[in-house]
């Protein structure tokens, strides 16, 4: 079915590629490109995350999630008052998207699940029929058109009453995980082929459960953190080898994880302690979730289990703070990834601190003992947060790489690396900074030998940006979140990126921006 939307889509696409035509050009002599090409086989993609597209909120059968339930008691906790009820209305405009997909021509598209709108309750005993077919439907008009679903089942929309018993701090939401994976793989393994387990339980426990800064906003600082962690870890196993065991043998996917990091650069790298501030730091928070599934050894990193227990110590704790496995999990847990899923945003400057003013007491931050701070001679073309450093990419690319021996096994595969602003269609920063990121990707490659497989932009289109709600844009395609159709617009940046997902090449001089805009940058 073609929406009105979709008609609009469709100009817009015809109108700005006329536009274009006139600012750039075709690959040739004397143009400034990359020294490398991607492989064919290269996976090139886009993500988006269920809760921050569809709407819908409550159509379909569909249950209500934490985020649902929260933003509607606490409509002052996202900067504009806003929630997800609408967002883009990929609910119903979901064919729209798959034209913008189609329009890029990337052939791989990375998006989730929402575990509400399949299970109402969060327990297997109710499947939504509407919902499950909802999915099916999208992941079929997806693969009608050559572009496959790569599909994460949790992407922190956890249904209301299973947050209600405590969420990832309670263990017996490892057994209920497990149920919705499997109810998932029942319904969508004979389509979907690509699997990723969790999105960033380092963000989701660090900001949900340690602060509250993202739902469930629990403040459980030097606590909740370390158990949300613990079982998010355990749950992932159980459901890799869940697969392994049930659905691999013959529905022949392959399942991972997607780990967040930030680079941690020294502040002053001739400083000796600054460089092991930066180590400590991508150990506590990085490594925390990569140790048990990629190390030969598995288990928490030896410098994150001795930091933890002697802080614990310190603070008259009668046990650490940080859980620990048993040796069947470790075993569970090592070696359940057929690849690693990494988001990268930005870098920060690392040093070492034993007290900052805004650090809880216990807390992560408190435990890692490290201090962060923005260089601000780096560009931060939108959220506070994001600054633009390329080479910090290359260097958590080489970090991951050099760290785990497992992965000259599997890939390396980037499910999430995008740049907020205002919201501009002549998005210039944004053409620049995917253009930049992606050459340190193919440094990393060619240059390092790290085995890169795919790269996912963040993010399809704007969205709803968790707490910033839709103040903060990261999207390749802009939105009216004003209008009934949610028009959707591309931006100069999705013309870009098309242009190096044909070519395999980046081109720097595809779009230039005008020299107005050069000097106000120089």
């Amino acid at each position: 079915m073609r929406s009105s939307s979709g008609v609009a889509l469709a100009r817009a696409l015809s109108a700005i590629l006329s536009l274009l035509s006139v600012v750039s050009g075709s690959v040739g002599v004397g143009r400034r490109v990359s020294k490398y090409s991607f492989p064919n086989d290269f996976m090139f993609g886009v993500s988006t995350a269920a809760f921050q597209i569809e709407g819908g909120w409550n159509e379909g059968g569909k249950g209500e999630s934490m985020w649902d339930t929260y933003v509607h008691n606490h409509p002052e906790y996202t900067a504009d008052h806003s929630n997800g009820d609408v967002a883009a209305d990929s609910y119903h405009l979901f064919m729209d998207d798959i034209d913008m997909i189609k329009s890029m021509g990337v052939d791989h598209y990375r998006l989730s699940i929402s575990w509400p709108r399949i299970l109402p309750n969060g327990t297997d005993n109710n499947i939504s029929y509407e919902g499950a077919k909802y999915y099916r439907t999208l992941f079929k008009e997806l693969l009608k058109v050559n572009i496959t679903p790569v599909v994460t089942l949790f992407h922190w929309d956890m249904p209301t009453p299973l947050m209600d018993l405590g969420g990832w701090s309670n263990p017996a939401i490892v057994d209920f995980f497990e149920d919705y994976a499997r109810v998932a793989f029942n319904l969508y393994g004979d389509l979907v082929k690509i699997w990723t387990t969790i999105n960033e339980p380092h963000q989701h426990c660090y900001n949900g459960y340690g602060k509250d800064y993202f739902v469930p906003a629990l403040k459980s600082h030097g606590i909740g953190e370390y158990l949300c962690s613990h079982y998010i870890l355990l749950a992932h196993a159980r459901v890799y080898r869940l697969y392994e065991r049930e659905f691999k043998p013959y529905q022949k996917g392959i399942v991972g994880i997607t780990l967040d990091a930030f680079w941690a650069d020294p502040k002053d790298p001739n400083k000796p302690e600054d460089v092991e501030a930066a180590e400590n730091y991508l150990q506590m928070h990085l490594g925390i979730y990569a140790h048990p599934i990629f190390s030969d050894f598995g288990d928490y990193p030896s410098f994150v289990r001795e930091r933890v227990n002697n802080m614990s110590s310190l603070q008259g704790y009668s046990r650490s703070r940080l859980p620990y496995f048993s040796d069947e999990e470790i075993k569970m847990l090592r070696g359940s990834a057929d690849f690693f899923g990494l988001n990268h945003y930005t870098t920060y400057l690392m040093s070492p601190s034993s007290m900052e003013p805004d650090w809880d007491i216990p807390s992560l931050d408190q435990d890692t003992g490290v201090k962060m701070e923005q260089n601000l001679s780096w560009p931060r073309p939108g959220a506070e947060w994001l600054t633009v450093n390329p080479p910090g990419f290359r260097k958590l690319i080489n970090w991951i790489d050099d760290k785990y021996n497992s992965l000259k096994r599997i890939p390396i595969i980037i499910t999430e690396n995008g740049m907020s602003d205002k919201g501009q269609t002549e998005d210039y920063e944004r053409v620049s900074y995917f253009n930049e990121y992606l050459n340190q990707v193919l440094l990393a490659m060619y240059e390092d030998g790290c085995n890169v497989k795919g790269y996912f932009s963040w993010t399809l289109m704007d969205d709803f940006e968790w707490n910033d709600g839709y103040t903060t844009k990261f999207g390749l395609f802009k939105v009216d979140f004003d209008s009934p159709l949610k028009t959707r617009t591309p931006k100069l940046s999705a013309h870009n990126y098309a242009n190096i997902v044909r070519t395999r090449l980046i081109d720097f001089d595809y779009i230039k921006p005008p020299s107005e805009f050069n000097r106000l940058l120089e």
